[in-house]
């Protein structure tokens, strides 16, 4: 994918209310986000919204007719009548894969409800692509949930522990 194109993905981002921008051409694709990744976990989920580009968007150097854009709107403010705040994090998967909750067939679970973690403890591993990848817990706390099964399949961004 041309470097100017991209470039000119990132300003359209910048100059509308969109939060991510997916384009998909052929085999290649690209993500623009305004947020790094990991840091929407605790934001409501928004139903995404299918934009269209303007006009001189369509035309950029190697743009083809089968490209596919996706663009996620920025969450709405929420006002203070809508829900109490609680202190709950969600750990959210960082990618698809295979859920596993310990290192090996009948060891001991990294976590049970109830384990106090700390920042950097291996929560579980996701295994994609045959490549075991630990999942680290970003903030201190007590697990008070655990949502996935130890050998489920989960996608990126499925919730799977809360910690409060």
């Amino acid at each position: 994918m041309d470097i100017r194109k991209v470039k000119k993905l990132i300003e359209l981002l910048e100059e509308s209310g969109i939060s991510e921008l997916e384009i998909s051409e052929g085999e290649e694709s690209v993500r623009i986000s305004r947020y790094p990744r990991g840091s929407m976990q605790t934001q409501p989920m928004v139903n995404p919204m299918m934009y269209s580009l303007p006009t001189g968007a369509a035309t950029l150097p190697g743009a083809t007719h089968g490209s596919e854009v996706r663009a996620t709107a920025a969450a709405p403010a929420t006002s203070g009548t809508a829900r109490p705040p609680n202190n709950d994090y969600t750990v959210s998967s960082p990618m698809v894969g295979t859920y596993y909750a310990c290192a090996s067939p009948g060891s001991k679970p990294f976590v049970e409800i109830g384990t106090e973690v700390k920042l950097g403890q291996t929560l579980c591993i996701i295994e994609a692509m045959k490549m075991m990848n630990q999942i680290e817990a970003d903030k201190v706390g007590r697990v008070t949930a655990i949502l996935a099964n130890n050998g489920d399949p989960v996608e990126y961004g499925q919730p799977l522990f809360i910690i409060e």
